[in-house]
């Protein structure tokens, strides 16, 4: 049964702590054109069978290619990506879908030798998903606009084509080759669509890395120092270099193949490949490697692919072996799927790689090996292995992102890379600005925003050149998907903590977010934890826990539906160490005991002393007065309560004699130092000899002792409602530290 936004609510264990999500999703509509026609001319039994026959070949593409099937409406398919987990490339998956079903139906006949033709549309876009739901036949999963985009933009695609809306040819660019047609009319839409045909995949290529590098010369000096030591002492390493998307990975290979290439004198040779995202052979980046070493080109063709084989393989091998081994990596090369010819071909190109090593040390590297198949990980395990027994001046430098769960060998070294320091980011961007042609004044506005990750403020300077405004900075579409396969990696559990925690302003406490997601005390510890592990949150020297990218924060919060997202904001309002401050009136009644009352609060000066002077009446009135006329430290030494904006006039009668724990008020300027007033001097404590504060009166000035735990104690920030005159504090600040002119808290 799935749970509704208000039944969560009440729910004490529901099995999802969040039901619903508001995700980006790429949707496939698929249509046979002419159907009606068609079907006037057949018999129902055949109707049925080619029904079935266009249904089964449609759906086993979708599955292959991770498509969700929502409903079969007539003659037509819809299909959803990304509906319940995202790897970045949903947009991707579906195109690539919709080029194989077009290929499909164009290669198999169906009932009585008739050949389907089918539309396909393909349009991405933000839609609210019952995730319970979200699996083939659950009608109703997704609800959005983009659904009924992909069907008109099916309509508007030509008999065997795949027409794209903006958002997915954006998404795909580089990776489908596409063709922009004449903006086509849609109904309630103005202007005209844009609309887009796939043409097929793109042939990969080399990443461009221009400009210089900034910041990470240690990380490039301590993984040269890695591979040198391999080379020099003929023991071979196995390094892998670990960063989420857009931490700059790919960069930092790009650094050590031009920057490494000799060791003690020896020349070292590099041999590198690329993973694609799913590639259309299980081989493919095995093939690159022996492309890469042999100097094949895509283009070449059997005579010339040949030649250059026979020319590299005749130093290693006798006459009689390099006339096998050459047309069984020219297979390989061909088609580098998993079938027993290429596996062949891949042991063959394995033991080439070990005599070159042997002849000349090697480096061989994989970007983006968590996208590979698990053949390519077994190859370069085998490869390690031998080279290993043999003694080769040999290295493996995989690049992948943090939760690729590959076993790699004992000696294996892994590098993390983490986010720039702010002053290598503010330079990045200013370099990154400057070659754009764009202010470089929106460094103060875009530092804040990226993280510290280099992709991430490519990323935003190249929304600027497309048009962005710089007033409102959206979070550019391609670090929304990456992110968001970020958060999609975790758990339900870390996920569900991650998503809160994007709802709280400021640092985030393990209470804040038990309180949000209705648990019991201390339950998202342990989540907390993996996720400081995983580098997705940072501890905070002061308390509490930071996003490790800003993005993050708001792609998680961006995930729930506005209902939840407000309730767990209520929820989490009462968070002892988020005050509120009345100014005006009285605050209201409500006793407050144990650890809550012994927990510091924070104001900000400039919030409450900016506005009325008031605080700096308290703290006089403090300074001067005590019970019965009584002035000075005497009065603080008594322990009886001021009337303040923190506290109450203690009340009379038998309650007033039992006290609550001693409460203080840690004092913040978030606008930097607050210059000492008369009012503060007076405030401001004895010191003793060794200058520190007295212990009978270093106490910051709304520390009155002992409190009565009556209705005229101290209260809480869910008292406060939204009467007139509340000033909310905001969370703590990344530094708290004591004023000049008060004490710091005992």
């Amino acid at each position: 049964m799935t749970t509704s936004i208000v039944d969560a609510q009440r729910t004490v264990t529901p099995l999802w702590p969040v039901p619903q999500e508001r995700r980006v999703v790429t949707v496939l509509f698929a249509d046979i054109v002419g159907s009606t026609a068609l079907v006037d001319q057949l018999d129902p039994e055949e109707v049925r069978a080619l029904q079935r026959a266009y249904f089964d070949t449609v759906a086993g593409v979708l599955h292959r290619w991770q498509g969700v099937v929502e409903k079969y409406i007539g003659d037509a398919v819809m299909a959803l990506f990304g509906a319940r987990h995202s790897d970045g490339f949903d947009a991707y998956r579906a195109v690539r879908a919709g080029l194989e079903i077009q290929a499909a139906l164009d290669r198999r006949p169906m009932v009585a030798d008739i050949r389907l033709r089918v539309r396909v549309g393909v349009a991405t876009g933000e839609v609210v998903v019952d995730l319970a739901d979200a699996v083939t036949g659950g009608h109703g999963v997704a609800s959005g606009a983009v659904i009924t985009t992909a069907a008109r933009l099916q309509e508007y695609a030509t008999p065997g084509a795949v027409a794209l809306c903006a958002a997915t040819a954006r998404a795909t660019a580089g990776l489908i080759t596409q063709r922009q047609l004449t903006p086509v009319p849609v109904a309630g839409r103005v202007p005209p669509v844009p609309v887009w045909h796939a043409v097929g995949p793109v042939r990969p290529g080399a990443d461009r890395h221009d400009g210089p590098l900034i910041g990470r010369r240690r990380e490039l000096a301590t993984i040269r120092d890695q591979l040198s030591w391999a080379i020099r002492e003929r023991q071979p390493r196995w390094i892998s270099l670990v960063g989420p998307t857009g931490s700059g990975r790919s960069r930092l290979l790009h650094e050590l193949t031009g920057g490494l290439t000799a060791v003690d004198g020896m020349p070292v040779r590099w041999c590198v490949a690329a993973c694609q995202p799913y590639p259309d052979q299980v081989l493919a980046p095995v093939a690159e490697l022996l492309r890469g070493l042999t100097g094949i080109r895509h283009s070449d063709g059997p005579t010339a692919a040949h030649d250059r084989l026979v020319a590299a393989l005749t130093p290693l091998f006798p006459p009689t072996r390099v006339a096998t081994a050459v047309p069984a990596l020219q297979r390989m090369l061909t088609d580098p799927d998993d079938s027993a010819a290429a596996v062949a071909g891949a042991a063959i190109c394995r033991e080439v790689l070990l005599r070159l090593a042997a002849d000349r040390p090697l480096i061989v590297a994989v970007d983006d090996l968590d996208r590979a198949a698990p053949a390519v990980s077994r190859f370069l395990h085998a490869l390690f292995g031998a080279a290993t027994e043999r003694g080769l001046p040999l290295a493996v430098l995989t690049v992948h992102q943090p939760q690729w769960a590959d076993t790699r060998p004992g000696p294996a070294r892994q590098m993390t890379i983490g986010p720039l320091a702010t002053v290598q980011s503010g330079r990045l961007l200013r370099h990154l600005l400057t070659r754009a042609g764009q202010p470089v004044a929106l460094v103060d506005r875009l530092l804040p925003l990226v993280g510290g990750r280099p992709g991430h403020a490519a990323a935003y300077v190249t929304s600027l050149v497309d048009g962005a405004d710089p007033a409102a900075l959206p979070l550019p579409e391609a670090v929304r998907r990456a992110v968001g396969a970020e958060l999609d990696h975790l758990d339900g559990e870390r996920r569900a903590v991650l998503m809160a925690a994007g709802t709280l302003g400021g640092l985030i406490s393990g209470a804040a977010v038990d309180r949000a997601l209705g648990w019991s005390p201390g339950r998202s510890a342990p989540a907390l934890r993996k996720l400081v592990t995983a580098g997705l949150l940072l501890p905070h020297h002061v308390d509490g826990y930071a996003f490790a990218a800003p993005a993050l924060r708001q792609v998680a919060a961006e995930r729930l539906p506005r209902a939840l997202r407000a309730v767990f904001q209520r929820r989490a309002a009462g968070v002892p160490h988020l005050d509120t401050v009345h100014r005006d009136a009285p605050p209201p009644a409500g006793a407050v005991n144990g650890s809550a009352a012994r927990s510091a609060e924070i104001v900000r000066l400039d919030t409450v002393g900016a506005r009325t002077g008031r605080l700096d009446a308290v703290f006089a009135a403090l300074a001067s007065a005590g019970p019965g006329g009584a002035t000075g430290p005497t009065a603080l030494r008594r322990g009886s309560p001021t009337p303040t904006m923190a506290t109450r006039p203690a009340a009379s009668g038998p309650s007033a004699n039992r006290t609550a724990g001693p409460r203080r008020l840690r004092a913040v300027a978030s606008a930097g130092d607050v210059p000492p007033t008369p009012a503060t001097a007076a405030s401001r404590p004895a010191r003793s000899a060794g200058g520190h504060p007295s212990r009978d009166i270093g106490r910051p000035a709304a520390s009155i002792g002992p409190k009565p735990a009556s209705s005229a104690g101290h209260w809480t920030p869910a008292d406060a409602g939204t009467a007139t005159g509340v000033v909310r504090a905001v969370p703590r600040p990344p530094l708290i530290r004591p004023l000049d002119d008060l004490p710091a808290s005992a």
